[in-house]
């Protein structure tokens, strides 16, 4: 058993794992049900015994996505609305002050937790001598609902700030220094983080940043935030302004109306060649966020935050192959470009020239999954890395471009594909991520660049001592693949085409 560690609201023990001390399922938060549902996070009431941490706690009720489930290893985990729990991972709980890394998960604010497999922070913690948090919040509807009803909104957003004070004020007791905080996530997770970056409520709770695949372009304005919650309730069968109904409505309908509303917006989204909405995001409510979140790095929100900001070179190879279709003929891909560009011929024209004149695949499909991915994720990073490198020299930027051996190579350097090497866990799920002696030194080149990062503001190792900062000029960008390198104005050709698009 590891040592008994005071929090604010009780003691604790954990399991002693591999010389580490790990704490599963710590409340950081009052359980957000009966009348807590659809309201900010309170503080805990507390525990007088000591709480037993050795095993996972409930995650945010979901339904789970299988087809990514089986793609990189994930389990079923017990749910219940009482979710709202950390885990930490210490070399220690004594007073060595280590830098301490906040993972948040991904998954479009409706699915995953901080519990999975993928995440587990045992080889990152021990490889850096850190403290290592992944956190559950609030998803879909009962994080993210916005009406006029509540007097309250972005309740899965203010979970992860509930989160984050709690490490501030409590992280010291595991080992941890509560001055050297680092946030970082991917996809849903790296849009937190970025919308945590634009928000006033997070303003110094975090020291240092890295979205992943996740940028600032994600909010959701008010009057859309409604429209979409005045649709789930007709999917739910209760009125709008009846607080009452929604404060008492079973769980599991609720879960189930929030999937239909996914599943219409996602319909309605194909049909108009566009990509699919999602329904549930963080909301520009006036007082979490007060005006989309790379507006407010843009005008100094996270002024000296240090930030790591990146994303795959074929971000959305997995989204294709999750709901798989005859591949499209050029016809199709213009038409689909037109939904996302506004021309998608010249955009298309553009992306096959860049293309061809590097060496690479020209058909309608590759040319489609590119520009696809360069409008949620690339374009994004890009124009983050240029908004925050204003406010802080310390802002660097990255690319993945390993490929998955899954699916004989089809999901190429995909969405999420980042995920085990920044964990070290790509042994857990080798025939998403791969294996071999090229696999480990990409997994602990990207571990070391993260944690050096996380104790400096400054990614640079011994193998890449010097990472060049982000120029909005120049552009240079480090590539992680089966070789490491810099770049200048990676893929530039493409990124200029969305210039006053995005």
């Amino acid at each position: 058993m590891a040592a008994i560690v005071h929090t604010e609201a009780g003691r604790v023990h954990g399991a002693s794992e591999n010389g580490l001390s790990v704490y599963r399922g710590i409340p950081y938060a009052a359980p957000p049900i009966g009348a807590l549902r659809f309201r900010v996070a309170q503080p805990h009431p507390g525990w007088d015994d000591v709480l037993d941490c050795e095993s996972f706690r409930p995650i945010s009720p979901q339904i789970p996505n299988e087809a990514l489930d089986s793609m990189v290893g994930a389990a079923p985990q017990e749910q219940s609305e009482d979710c709202l729990f950390l885990n930490v991972w210490t070399p220690d709980t004594d007073d060595a002050a280590r830098p301490v890394m906040v993972w948040i998960h991904g998954g479009a604010f409706t699915i995953g937790s901080g519990s999975e497999r993928i995440y587990d922070g045992a080889t990152l913690a021990a490889r850096g001598d850190v403290v290592v948090v992944t956190i559950n919040y609030r998803l879909g509807a009962l994080g993210f609902l916005h009406l006029p009803a509540f007097e309250e909104s972005n309740f899965g957003m203010r979970d992860q700030v509930a989160a984050l004070r709690w490490v501030r004020d409590n992280i010291a007791n595991f080992g941890g220094d509560p001055s050297n905080i680092t946030i970082f996530g991917e996809s849903a997770g790296g849009m937190s983080v970025s919308s945590l970056m634009g928000s006033p409520e997070a303003q110094g709770l975090f020291h240092k940043a890295i979205p992943q695949s996740g940028a600032g372009h994600h909010g959701i304005d008010d009057p859309q935030a409604v429209t979409h919650g005045e649709q789930f309730c007709e999917l739910l069968g209760v009125d709008p302004s009846d607080a009452d109904a929604l404060q008492t409505a079973e769980v599991s309908d609720i879960i189930a109306a929030q999937a239909k509303l996914e599943e219409q917006m996602l319909y309605v989204a194909m049909e108009g060649g566009k990509q699919p909405e999602m329904p549930f995001r963080p909301i520009i409510d006036g007082e979490f966020l007060t005006e989309m979140p790379i507006d407010a790095v843009r005008a100094g929100q996270a002024a000296g935050v240090a930030a790591l900001i990146g994303c795959l070179d074929e971000e959305s190879k997995l989204f294709a192959a999750m709901v798989p279709t005859e591949p499209p003929n050029e016809e199709d891909a213009v038409a689909v470009l037109d939904g996302l560009h506004g021309d998608g011929r010249k955009l298309y024209d553009i992306y096959r020239a860049a293309r061809e004149a590097r060496g690479e695949l020209v058909t309608p499909y590759e040319i489609q999954t590119a520009a696809s991915g360069d409008e949620l994720f690339r374009v994004p990073a890009v124009r983050l890395l240029d908004a925050q490198s204003e406010q802080s020299d310390q802002t660097w930027c990255y690319l993945f471009d390993w490929k998955s051996p899954m699916l004989d190579g089809a999901l190429g350097s995909c969405h999420a594909l980042d995920i085990p090497f920044v964990f070290g866990t790509h042994g857990v799920a080798s025939e998403f991520a791969g294996e071999g002696v090229a696999a480990n030194a990409l997994a602990e080149f990207t571990m070391d660049t993260w944690l050096a990062f996380a104790k400096t503001g400054n990614p640079a190792t011994e193998q890449m001592p010097a990472w060049p900062q982000w120029d909005a000029e120049t552009r240079q960008t480090v590539v992680l693949g089966e070789s490491v390198r810099v770049e200048d104005n990676f893929r530039g050709e493409e990124v200029a085409a969305w210039e006053g698009v995005l």
